[in-house]
């Protein structure tokens, strides 16, 4: 896995990769960052598994050990929540294939590629890390990532400079929206932050530029993501980190069988100060509502 795992990142900053002592490879990534925008960690373990559930709501009956280390991890990043249209607010999410949502944008999708995004980009308190334990993995199923920090340095400057500027809008997602159609109507930038360490919002399905200029310029990072993506097929015990703020990521189709034999992946988001969604929080549930 690592020697292919090097040949796909020869060409651009490499994701990096390390084993079950993890401890300073995280605090470097919270303090320094990646320029990738991601960290894998190998060999975590996961537990006696069941058949993997029918749907991310299912009961399941397992020892725990899996969504220990996951929030341990969460733990060394910041500060776990749930989103309360998410899973009902769970802290630890199962992300499994349903027959039902098969063809759509959401993470229980399987036959089309899961679009290029960061994660709730259109949340005022979007994580800053992404965090996925797979638990079962799928050979024909690829995590794909693109660091838009890596991205953003070649485009042209004048470009640079569209991104920066209040000159897009962005939908909600439907799973936080009870299937509504909602567009925000405050216009935003993609890139905000400092320039030496700038924050990123994109997604590639509920964005839109507010005039042609604007458009071009998504369509444009759109066309250079999928050049320059990376792609990592999680196996067993991977843990995957996106840094929320740099990179963008999405997944491959991959053909699901419903049989207990299923990809399952477990999920949580870090935020860096929970005292920041205080007035729409409940503990650790945030509750933020969409009109």
């Amino acid at each position: 896995m690592c020697g292919k795992l090097e040949q796909m990142f020869q060409t651009r900053a490499p994701v990096p990769i390390v084993g079950p002592d993890h401890a300073d490879a995280l605090d470097h990534l919270v303090h320094h960052g990646q320029p990738s925008g991601a960290l894998l960690v190998k060999g975590l373990p996961v537990g006696d598994l069941p058949p993997t559930p029918s749907s991310p709501t299912a009961l399941v009956r397992k020892d725990g050990v899996s969504e220990r280390g996951l929030l341990g991890v969460a733990r060394r990043l910041g500060e776990p929540v749930g989103y309360l249209p998410e899973h009902g607010g769970d802290l630890v999410q199962n992300l499994v294939p349903t027959s039902d949502a098969a063809d759509r944008q959401t993470s229980t999708s399987s036959r089309v590629q899961l679009d290029w995004h960061t994660e709730t980009a259109f949340h005022p308190h979007k994580p800053r890390y992404l965090v996925l334990l797979c638990l079962r993995g799928d050979p024909a199923a690829q995590t794909l990532l693109c660091s838009l920090s890596e991205l953003d340095a070649r485009l042209p400057q004048e470009m640079r400079t569209v991104l920066r500027q209040p000159r897009f809008r962005i939908g909600v997602d439907e799973s936080f929206t009870d299937g509504r159609s909602v567009v925000l109507p405050d216009l935003r930038a993609v890139v905000t932050g400092p320039a030496e360490r700038p924050d990123f919002t994109f997604d590639a399905n509920l964005m839109v530029g507010a005039d042609r200029e604007a458009d071009a310029v998504l369509d444009e990072v759109r066309r250079r993501i999928e050049q320059e993506h990376l792609a990592v097929t999680l196996e067993a015990g991977d843990l995957l980190v996106v840094d929320n703020h740099v990179a963008v990521h999405g997944r491959s189709p991959f053909p699901a069988r419903f049989d207990g034999s299923d990809r399952w992946l477990q999920r949580t988001f870090v935020v860096e100060d929970l005292a920041l969604s205080a007035a729409e929080r409940d503990g650790r549930v945030i509750t933020t509502t969409f009109a």
